[in-house]
């Protein structure tokens, strides 16, 4: 089981580590940023935009916030098209998830959450702490995989360490 505290922390390290990837990536071109280097998203656009999506769907299941624009993966990638968009919209959703992870109560995290899954084509019901955590798994996971594309292509995106988190 997770607590609240794990959950506040996790949403301030996914802050700091976008603010890290999207200065890296602001330094690309458009061209560079939209390059298919072969990753599960193709691009470091294409996987931002999945980010957002999954950020935003997630969001839209535990605190009953509006959806994302496409309503499945494979449209997840064009999420937001226009990179000025993407920056703008990025730190707006990072709050969004910080306010949510403030006003969490623990007694929450014991219950379940059922919604339809595109993905899997059904129904799922799953303990909410469960879905909480793979939330902050799939952003680390799909960010990593932009820390590579970013570092190969030349940019310099941040540390990623937990235990480095700064202190807010």
């Amino acid at each position: 089981m997770i607590s609240v505290a794990y959950i506040q922390m996790m949403a301030a390290y996914n802050r700091w580590q976008n603010v890290s990837v999207y200065a890296a990536a602001d330094g690309l071109t458009e061209a560079a940023r939209q390059l298919d280097r072969g990753a599960f998203f193709g691009s470091i656009h294409g996987t931002l935009n999945h980010l957002i999506w999954g950020d935003t769907i997630w969001l839209s299941r535990f605190a009953k916030t509006p959806p994302p624009r496409s309503p499945g993966i494979p449209g997840s990638v064009n999420e937001r098209a226009d990179w000025a968009e993407m920056l703008a919209e990025r730190p707006q959703l990072d709050q969004r998830i910080i306010d949510w992870a403030a006003a969490i109560d623990p007694a929450e995290l014991n219950g379940d959450l059922t919604w339809f899954s595109g993905a899997a084509n059904r129904k799922i019901t799953k303990p909410l702490w469960t879905l909480i955590s793979h939330f902050h798994n799939h952003q680390t996971h799909h960010r990593g995989q932009v820390h590579a594309l970013l570092t190969a292509s030349g940019a310099k995106p941040g540390d990623t360490d937990l235990m480095l988190l700064p202190d807010e």
